[in-house]
């Protein structure tokens, strides 16, 4: 009986036995077998040796596909365990895998590296590379496995082989490469040459298996790419991304800060609060024109809400908890649980659905104190929350609705760039099958109604139901979840909500979960690192600064300051007695996007000069028409400045 192995256009590979990704490809000709990196069986990247069932449907990866960086990466890995072994023979290996961006890999060593052991192990790295061995792999029984790295004193390889042992697995896998090899699931390459650039890029500490009560290993992250073409592009953007570190931005322009006594809590300064309150208000008046209707909710509730609602079966690892009163109490993580309380608070009809409502309220999640990162991983937030209650025939409208109002947002922030991902049932999860096969088909029907392309993520949904995140992609082309609707069928039946329908019975409602911007808090450091701190003028700290060029221009520059300021624009005057450069070079630090410059000609004349802060200069303008710009700016949101058409770049 022959087997047969189904290619991305339909067509029919037949063989004898089961063949393995590498020999389909070479019985479609030597240029594709050469290119070979592995294969896609459905949606799993498997190595290019692994054997294929009778009715596979294969996709071949080459250099060319997306994945294949995944596979490169993976043996790039093996080459820096390799080329650390060479240098320093002593060293213990524990495990490499692929992350974003990149690989790392984690080694014991009584020495520790230094810098310059980092340049030794990326040149012998190359030396290997060079050598083009063939990588092959084998299958070993795991006592065979144990026993060989036991010999060679490789105590972590030995473990990793005793769990797999322990779980019923009784054959490991080992990869080859010259006379090195590695217990390894794979996928691998099949020669090192076909490994692009590499560049060793830190070093840090680690424990094994996460544990600080475990053995101190030293991390080497890396990375490698196909070309050196696109090393070099992602080193510069590497580059670029520390410059535009919102922790960096966020010091330098004093928006926030962080404190011992209130651990991943930010502090909004000042400059930072207006930040935070223009998003929020921004948010409010787009409410108002799509219907939503703001509500206030408790932050700290009896724990049977969160037992009853599936938080605490689901997600109490990430909960806050005290007890008050003879009562066990837990912070809100969410605020979904309470708005279905409102909601359960009257009598509803079919005639007010849908209800869409608005919650900024504050909310409280333990992380873990190793992944807080500034203001993007934080411990108290608060996001542009907001539930639909619905029927579910107008679900596909409101996601319609979604859609629109998100686009609207991004556009208005300069955010245009970003893609849908349909994130299908996690393995944990409240309600049934039937639930969630309603509920995701539900989400593509809608996407594909719209005609909007999008990438199945499966098992990434909430545990209550699946949802489609949004992927957007900043000016240096990394991509932000920030915006998400979830669709729910779980939670209404777990709070036993109805709503009178049209027919006068009792119906249970759907519940959309969404947010636009997500957390403020992590929306805020994502905007900073696309705009380099460079905010459109309605969301600016200051708007204005209004710059003297000697002490006789102050009174005319203080006249210019009020009358900014009745207008409600937020102006500083600088009165420095420092030089005009200086005041300009401070101005521009601070990313203010308006700067007036005040000598005798706009004195005179009741004239400003503004020089903006992408370079460009106006000449000088009367000022009421300045304020009119400037108000009509602010008022619209607008992304650009109305002023950048008046203004011509400075000559060096």
């Amino acid at each position: 009986m022959s087997v047969e192995i189904t290619l991305p256009d339909g067509s029919i590979k037949q063989f004898e036995n089961e063949p393995t990704v590498l020999e389909v490809a070479q019985s479609i000709g030597p240029k594709l077998a050469k290119d070979t990196l592995g294969g896609l069986v459905g949606e799993t990247l498997v190595d290019l040796r692994a054997r294929l069932s009778n009715g596979s449907k294969l996709k071949i990866v080459t250099t060319k596909d997306p994945r294949a960086l995944e596979v490169m990466r993976h043996s790039a890995a093996h080459v820096m365990a390799q080329a650390v072994q060479e240098l320093w023979p002593q060293v213990k290996v524990t495990i490499g895998p692929v992350i974003d961006d990149g690989f790392y890999y984690d080694f014991e060593s009584e020495k520790p590296f230094a810098p310059e052991d980092l340049e030794k192990i990326e040149n012998k790295m190359r030396e290997i590379i060079k050598r083009d061995s063939p990588v092959r792999r084998e299958e070993w029984p795991a006592d065979e496995a144990i026993a060989t790295f036991r010999k060679m004193g490789e105590k972590f390889k030995v473990e990793i082989i005793e769990d797999l042992k322990a779980q019923g697995e009784k054959v490991v896998s080992v990869y080859h490469q010259g006379e090195w090899f590695d217990l390894c699931r794979g996928p691998h390459v099949q020669r090192l040459g076909q490994i692009g650039a590499v560049k060793i890029l830190s070093l840090a500490g680690s424990y094994w298996r996460g544990d600080e009560k475990r053995e101190r290993l030293q991390r080497i992250y890396a990375t490698a790419f196909l070309t050196d073409t696109e090393l070099k592009q992602y080193l510069a953007d590497l580059e670029e991304a520390k410059k535009r570190d919102h922790r960096r931005l966020g010091k330098d322009l004093n928006l926030f800060v962080f404190h011992p006594f209130a651990p991943g809590s930010p502090f909004f300064t000042p400059n930072g609060a207006v930040i935070y309150n223009g998003l929020m208000n921004f948010m409010r008046d787009k409410y108002l024109e799509h219907d939503y209707q703001e509500v206030i909710t408790p932050q700290i509730f009896d724990v049977e809400l969160f037992h009853q609602s599936g938080h605490y079966a689901n997600y109490r690892e990430n909960m806050y908890f005290m007890r008050i009163d003879e009562r066990d109490m837990a912070c809100k993580p969410m605020n979904c649980p309470s708005h279905c309380l409102i909601f359960d608070s009257d009598r509803r009809s079919y005639r007010e659905l849908p209800w869409r409502v608005a919650d900024f309220g504050r909310l409280h999640r333990y992380e873990r104190s190793g992944v807080m990162h500034g203001l993007s991983r934080v411990r108290s937030f608060s996001q542009d929350d907001a539930h639909i209650f619905c029927t579910m025939e107008q679900i596909q409208t409101e996601i319609e609705k979604f859609m629109k109002f998100l686009g609207e947002v991004y556009a208005t922030l300069g955010m245009n760039q970003y893609h849908v991902y349909l994130s299908t049932r996690p393995e944990k999860r409240l309600g049934t099958d039937e639930i969630w096969d309603r509920a995701e088909s539900a989400l593509e029907s809608a996407l594909k109604k719209m005609s909007l392309p999008y990438t199945i993520n499966p098992g990434d949904g909430a545990f209550y139901g699946p949802k489609l995140d949004i992927m957007f992609v900043d000016s240096i082309r990394r991509p932000w979840q920030l915006g998400t609707l979830q669709v729910d069928f779980n939670m209404p039946h777990a709070f036993h909500l109805k709503y009178i329908g049209e027919d006068n019975a009792e119906h249970e409602p759907v519940m959309l979960h969404r947010a636009i911007l997500g957390s403020f808090e992590r929306f805020i450091s994502v905007y900073l690192e696309h705009t380099a701190g460079h905010l459109p003028l309605w969301l600016a700290p200051t708007q204005v600064r209004v710059l003297s060029v000697s002490d006789r221009h102050l009174d005319y520059c203080e006249s210019l300051t009020r009358d900014l300021k009745s207008r409600g624009v937020r102006v500083h005057n600088d009165v420095r007695g420092e030089k005009l450069g200086a005041k300009i070079r401070d101005a521009q630090l601070m990313k203010v996007p308006l700067m007036l410059v005040i000598g005798d000609k706009e004195k005179e004349t009741q004239t400003v000069s503004v020089r903006m802060a992408s370079g460009g200069l106006t000449d000088a303008i009367n000022k009421d028409q300045f304020y009119e710009m400037v108000l009509r700016d602010i008022q619209s949101r607008a992304l650009h400045s109305s002023l950048a058409k008046m203004a011509k770049m400075p000559t060096k």
